[in-house]
């Protein structure tokens, strides 16, 4: 029997860390029976002690110090946001990066735009935590006309997977062409929220996550992050919630629910 100690670290936090994929992933791993701690299978919320051997698939985590690596791609259509390797479509595949990185959260597979990789494991969660209302901007055409109301509804909040929206920022700025910021992820809701009022999205692009624009990355290529994009990043998430549990939905400060079309003069 292993003998445990107050050095303990959280399994998926400790894989995370060395860089090999982000905790979600580390937890798909443990749970599809693919780690070991000094031989033995474990089982998911496991913990380690510092010494431990670590194994994915028979062969060790190596642990030694990575220099962070934050790339911020432009995502084509069609391009998956996942490792898994059965995909041959996967984001990993397409970037060709020489080193191991990982999405942070996902983009449809339907949809282009801003996607940031990392080899930075503490970073991912803490970006992706909705609680924490990290802002991501989207621009997005549906298949056919919107008006003041579509407006309306969509800043206010609708049904989706049996919850209420946040309010958010939405500004028309075309016949069917609308400006989104969520601080929200759940699964395809720009979608969903779009079906729930009668529309159907044509084409969704993500301009935005937090303080970094798409701007100036043609389709399908990636840059490095800057190095104050990296610093205000990481200010932005000092104090991000470590929890898995979303907060009831708040009044947020500063949030247009509304903005209405402007009118021809």
């Amino acid at each position: 029997m292993r003998l445990m100690n107050n050095d303990q670290t959280s399994l998926n936090k400790y894989i995370s860390a060395s860089g090999f994929c982000s905790r979600r992933e580390a937890d798909k791993l443990i749970e599809q029976a693919r780690v070991t701690v000094n031989g033995e299978l474990v089982l998911p919320g496991a913990k380690m002690n510092t010494g431990d051997v670590v194994e994915i698939d028979g062969e060790p985590i190596k642990t030694s110090k990575k220099r962070p690596i934050y790339i911020a791609f432009n995502k084509p259509v069609g391009v998956t946001s996942t490792t898994d390797v059965k995909d041959k479509s996967n984001i990993i595949y397409f970037i060709g990066y020489p080193k191991r990185i990982f999405p942070i959260g996902r983009l449809d597979k339907d949809s282009d735009g801003l996607i940031f990789l990392t080899n930075d494991g503490d970073i991912v969660n803490k970006v992706l935590r909705a609680s924490n209302n990290h802002e991501k901007e989207y621009i997005v055409t549906v298949d056919k006309a919107i008006d003041d109301n579509f407006i309306r509804q969509m800043s206010n909040g609708v049904p989706v997977l049996g919850k209420q929206t946040k309010k958010c920022f939405v500004r028309q700025e075309g016949g069917r062409r609308f400006r989104i910021i969520l601080t929200q992820g759940l699964n395809r809701q720009i979608r969903r929220m779009c079906e729930f009022l009668g529309y159907k999205v044509v084409t969704l692009t993500r301009v935005r996550i937090m303080n970094v624009q798409l701007a100036n990355i043609p389709l399908g290529k990636w840059r490095y992050l800057t190095q104050p994009e990296v610093d205000k990043l990481n200010e932005m998430v000092a104090d991000s919630s470590k929890t898995g549990v979303e907060a009831e939905p708040q009044e947020q400060k500063k949030v247009i629910q509304y903005i209405p079309k402007r009118k021809k003069k």
